[in-house]
């Protein structure tokens, strides 16, 4: 049985310090923490997937897109997709519909100055509101990459047209083995790579074995690292050389979830 993977990079560079609170773009230290993913991180990821002639999907919130327009150039430059991450990193969670929606088109407005419509979305902290996925139908987006009920694509029902769901999961996610800053407090540890890599690699074998969708999320300011770079590398060659993982964009796996008939179908309504 083969499985598909996708490599999935959220490109947040300060924006989630930022929404935390305005006081941190003051904080030279944590800020310059942050840059690294789009002056180093992102670089140093395009390289390693060029040499394995690998596309993934870099979610970029407008912001980013704003501060660092070269990083954005540089990932349409390698043939990447660039998916929709909200404008300042706010998560839909704690927004009214109205400041969600202003939102989610800043990011529209910023992202096409650059060429890109985007097809898919990520919600900022994996928190998004029972609106969100009718909010990204209404703006003819095809997928969401934000919830943890499966891990296999199914399609959703909005209300407003049905969107791809590639589910994700923390395992299977960075910020939990190595983010690390004393203030704000985004972190408490900073793991191996060595036991991140074999974490996702069990992980993968796992899912080979139950035939899931393996999406990996990483962030270019916490695994453009150098060792943690070397561990993704790693990871890449265990995978191509399992035989049966095929690396593909996020995109690619939305629209062959839609074009299956057996894909399920779900609908999602709020606890009261």
């Amino acid at each position: 049985m083969s499985i598909q993977a996708c490599l999935t990079f959220d490109c947040d560079a300060e924006s989630p310090l930022l929404a935390m609170h305005e006081k941190y773009a003051r904080h030279l230290g944590p800020m310059s923490h942050q840059a690294y993913g789009p002056r180093v991180g992102i670089p140093r990821i395009l390289a390693l997937l060029a040499d394995y002639g690998l596309t993934a999907t870099f979610f970029v919130p407008g912001l980013t897109a704003d501060r660092y327009p070269e990083a954005v150039e540089a990932i349409l430059a390698g043939g990447h997709e660039i998916g929709h991450h909200s404008y300042a990193h706010r998560p839909p969670l704690g927004m009214k519909e109205d400041e969600e929606v202003a939102d989610f088109e800043r990011a529209l407005e910023t992202l096409a100055r650059f060429g890109v419509r985007p097809e898919g979305f990520r919600a900022p902290m994996w928190e998004p509101a029972y609106r969100t996925p009718r909010i990204l139908a209404e703006h003819g987006l095809a997928y969401d990459s934000s919830l943890m009920d499966a891990d296999t694509p199914y399609l959703l029902d909005t209300g407003a047209g049905e969107l791809v769901e590639l589910p994700v999961h923390w395992s299977l996610d960075d910020w939990e083995q190595y983010a690390y800053l004393p203030d704000p407090p985004i972190g408490t540890q900073i793991e191996s790579p060595r036991k991140v890599l074999e974490i996702w690699t069990a992980e993968l074998d796992a899912m080979r074995r139950y035939g899931c969708l393996f999406v990996l999320t990483n962030h270019p300011f916490i695994s453009g690292r150098p060792h943690r770079v070397e561990a993704l590398r790693e990871l890449i060659e265990y995978a191509l050389d399992a035989g049966d993982v095929e690396f593909l964009p996020c995109r690619e796996v939305a629209r062959r979830a839609r074009d299956d008939e057996a894909t399920e179908r779900r609908v999602f309504v709020p606890s009261s």
